[in-house]
């Protein structure tokens, strides 16, 4: 407000000014007399500054005409004028404009529209490093593989714009399967920047797909030194390529070399299940079975799996039913109520044939945890015991649609795994597989499946009394093979004197 009421008395104090003097000149005496080609002009003051001030304006217009002829030459000639610099300008805004208008469609989803204004936007700049990028990546949202390959291949010219094109160059030959040609892109763009997360994820992936366990080692110091890789999770990673470098060893036959390693990778991962297992195995073939114990006792602590038991079993594959139950209450008493240590003792007191023992060992876990192993031992229980095939059937019924229990699951992809592997075989994930129970049963029976015991019930034979007798241990065995056949349970863990083959009931 106050600043509005200066400005209209600054221009009522100017409008005074000029009033004031003009009324001035009016009454000054005299005048100015001009002559020219004989014609005389009589000028009063007033007019004289008129003339004045308009002879000053006609100078100035007529240098900046002058400057303007000199300037269209100098256009003309292509030298670089105020005219080139105007047009420059607009041509930038119009690349600009049809540049941001490209990023918008891209960001929007519509590749044709992208490609419109990134050849727009590449007519009117000269700027490759931009458009050239946005060109790649619109071609390839519009499915024109071949011009966006062909765009990358201009970034590779430039130093600076190099890394993002080997970067595009790899993301197609990722799609197009082509590994061989992605892992030598992929170790280009480390050697262009080795601190690039996801170029390292990539090449670690790459190199363990194509067993390359030494250069993934490499790859993932790499990345711990870039600070991109917390350092626990580092030793757990370098534990499972350690273990398959191991693997690939033993298949050498370098035992000894192999041993070692195996060893190592269970000292940066003691609860990484599969170390444990070879190294425990490694001890054993040293002799140091006391070693070994300790290896499986400590990955028990962290996850029981019937794996250990297996290998905690065959450091005295020779003792009997009852030695093996005692020596394994070092390993039960660790998680004892833990479905895996229920289980294994079950199975021990199983071979040890005492059934009663083993039922109590297997508790309500076939209520309240269903099975298909649980389910499957509870049936060997109950023969053991001398029940009925009514009975027997009923429970390797049971086991048909029960869950088949924690399996090595690929927490990327969720695909179920029988043994161990460092790289997923479905999505080729590393370090992905958990042992833990899948999000859905790879078992699928109909819904009338829950009567089959009831049917089998009523078809059977009634029992002879000479059947209703406690079997021997053959027996036992025909209906547990019989049971892990029909539901394809896993194999029971422990061996008894009377089997030749460590890590089964028989």
């Amino acid at each position: 407000m106050l600043w509005s009421l200066i400005k209209i008395l600054a221009f009522i104090l100017i409008v005074t000014g000029l009033t004031y003097g003009a009324t001035q000149l009016l009454e000054v005496q005299g005048g100015v007399a001009l002559t020219i080609g004989g014609i005389e002009i009589t000028l009063s003051v007033l007019e004289a500054v008129f003339a004045f001030i308009a002879l000053v304006v006609l100078v100035w217009l007529g240098l900046r005409l002058v400057k303007l002829l000199i300037a269209t030459f100098k256009f003309l000639n292509g030298d670089e004028t105020a005219i080139s610099r105007y047009f420059d300008r607009n041509r930038e805004r119009k690349g600009f404009e049809a540049l941001s208008e490209g990023m918008m469609a891209l960001a929007s989803g519509e590749g044709h529209l992208a490609m419109t204004k990134a050849s727009r936007a590449e007519r009117y700049l000269d700027n490759p490093k931009l458009t050239n990028l946005l060109t790649a990546q619109a071609a390839e949202m519009a499915g024109d593989r071949r011009k966006a390959e062909a765009t990358y291949k201009k970034l590779l010219a430039d130093d600076s714009t190099r890394f993002v094109g080997v970067r595009g160059i790899l993301k197609q030959k990722l799609d197009d399967g082509e590994t061989d040609t992605a892992l030598k892109l992929a170790q280009k763009a480390f050697a262009l920047k080795p601190k690039h997360t996801e170029t390292q994820d990539v090449l670690i992936k790459l190199q363990a797909e194509k067993e390359d366990w030494k250069g993934a080692r490499e790859t993932l110091n790499a990345k711990l030194k870039a600070g991109s890789l917390p350092r626990d999770v580092h030793r757990r990673r370098d534990a499972v390529l350690a273990l398959s470098e191991a693997k690939d060893i033993l298949n050498e036959g370098k035992d000894v070399e192999a041993r070692e390693a195996a060893i190592e990778a269970n000292r940066m991962s003691p609860d990484l299940i599969p170390a444990a297992c070879m190294a425990a195995r490694g001890y054993v073939a040293a002799g140091n079975a006391r070693y070994a114990s300790r290896v499986i006792v400590k990955a028990w602590t962290a996850q029981p799996h019937p794996d250990l038991a297996a290998a905690f079993a065959e450091i005295a594959p020779d003792e009997t039913a009852a030695a093996r139950l005692k020596r394994f209450k070092t390993l039960t008493k660790v998680k004892p109520d833990h479905p895996e240590t229920k289980m294994l003792l079950a199975e021990l007191n199983i071979a040890a044939e005492d059934f009663p023992e083993a039922k109590r060992a297997l508790g309500d876990l076939v209520t309240t945890d269903p099975t298909a192993r649980s389910l499957t031992l509870m049936a060997a229980i109950e023969r053991g015991e001398g029940k009925s095939d009514e009975v027997v059937r009923g429970w390797l019924t049971k086991a048909l649609t029960a869950s088949r229990g924690p399996q090595w699951v690929c927490s990327t992809c969720q695909h179920v795994h029988p043994v161990w592997v460092p790289v997923c075989d479905n999505c080729s994930s590393f370090d992905t597989l958990a042992w833990t129970t899948p999000t859905k049963g790879d078992v699928a029976m109909p819904s009338g499946t829950e009567m089959l015991p009831l049917i089998v019930g009523q078809l059977a034979k009634p029992a002879e009394p000479e059947d209703v007798a406690t079997p021997d241990n053959d027996v036992i065995v025909v209906e547990i093979e019989d049971a892990e056949e029909v539901v394809d349970a896993p194999e029971v863990d422990v061996a008894t004197e009377t089997d030749p083959k460590p890590g089964h009931v028989r």
